[in-house]
């Protein structure tokens, strides 16, 4: 169960509240990830000791702020050991927070950022979750809480593979909860077979990591089901791997986000983030910030209440998905 934090700062009436609030480690446990103007953002050299020191920084301004949700996965390079370092270096915090993990992609960049194929390659199957889950208990230990197989899509193995739903099942229940991440155009489609995947006539899956965000809000309907049959739902990507920070929405397509920034006295990567916070379905919105002060500006949208007024300004900014995932897979690893 997700932990709703006691501290934090004061939220204006209808705002989201801290609580809402999330972080992710794809953009600190690997040197290379698909963020706009990342480069900008880590150490020089990209060490593993320079990222494991971001990283346990990043982690102790989120848990100061009040966020209790951290999320990592097998992919993300040494993400999860240096999340499962953490927890083990301040056992208060790790009684108070709730840790998701995802398992299905193997990292094979080998802590390069370029001249690699290949960063990361993707398997469903029993003996990929046999191996992977094996690795993510002996880097997170007991505060495994919540498992996804990354990355599904609707002809994803993992929809159908009953060998691997016995496995899943066997994992919840002993008291993990297991669900999947989505990507891709047709993420609602992969979210409605999940929800119909059952092992001995109870459903498997009970939570969700979807990318929705102001360019892509296509899952929203979906993800809305899936909050009403009482699943975790966590937002991913709220700033379309950066599109949405103010440094990089500066065209015209994103006037709509730059000028309510400037109506609330907001940040667009605020506006944006908030915007997510502002569905009724979404449990969890993640920061996927790379820096403390990112992470600051991030946050800043547990304050933020946004109308439907505010909303319905955001909403010419939406775009086809294939056209945004089209756009996303031309991302450039840096």
């Amino acid at each position: 169960m997700v932990a709703v934090p006691t501290n934090g700062p004061t939220v204006s009436s209808g705002a989201a509240g801290i609580g809402r609030f999330g972080l992710g480690t794809a953009a600190v446990g690997r040197p290379g990830y698909i963020t706009l103007g990342r480069e900008a953002d880590l150490p020089a050299g990209r060490s593993v000791a320079a990222l494991r020191e971001r990283t346990h920084l990043l982690l102790d301004a989120a848990f100061a702020a009040g966020v209790r949700y951290l999320d990592t996965a097998r992919s993300y390079g040494l993400a999860e050991e240096f999340l499962g370092e953490w927890l083990a270096a301040r056992p208060e915090a790790a009684g108070q927070v709730t840790v998701g993990s995802k398992w299905g992609y193997t990292y094979t960049a080998d802590w390069r950022t370029s001249g690699v194929p290949v960063h990361e390659v993707k398997e469903h199957s029993p003996e990929v979750f046999d191996r992977q889950v094996a690795e993510s208990r002996a880097l997170l230990g007991k505060h495994l809480d919540v498992y996804l197989i990354h990355s599904v899509t609707p002809d994803s193995p993992a929809l159908t593979d009953t060998a691997l739903h016995e496995g899943l099942a066997a994992l919840a229940a002993q008291g993990v909860r297991i669900g999947l991440s989505t990507s891709g155009p047709a993420q609602a489609a992969t979210i409605e077979a999940a929800s119909g995947v059952t092992v001995a006539g109870r459903p498997l899956f009970t939570a969700v990591q979807s990318t929705w965000n102001v360019l892509e809000p296509s899952a929203g309907p979906a993800l809305r089901e899936a909050h009403a049959a009482g699943w975790l739902v966590v937002v991913k990507e709220g700033m379309a791997n950066g599109r949405l920070a103010g440094r990089n929405a500066t065209g015209p397509e994103t006037a709509p986000l730059r000028a309510l920034a400037e109506r609330t006295g907001h940040t667009p990567d605020a506006v944006a983030l908030a915007a997510a916070a502002a569905q009724p379905w979404a449990d969890i919105v993640l920061s996927g910030a790379a820096t403390t002060a990112q992470l600051a500006s991030n946050l800043t949208a547990a304050e933020l209440a946004l109308s439907p007024d505010h909303l319905t300004t955001l909403a010419p900014l939406a775009e086809p998905a294939e056209e945004y995932w089209l756009t996303r897979a031309g991302l450039p690893w840096s």
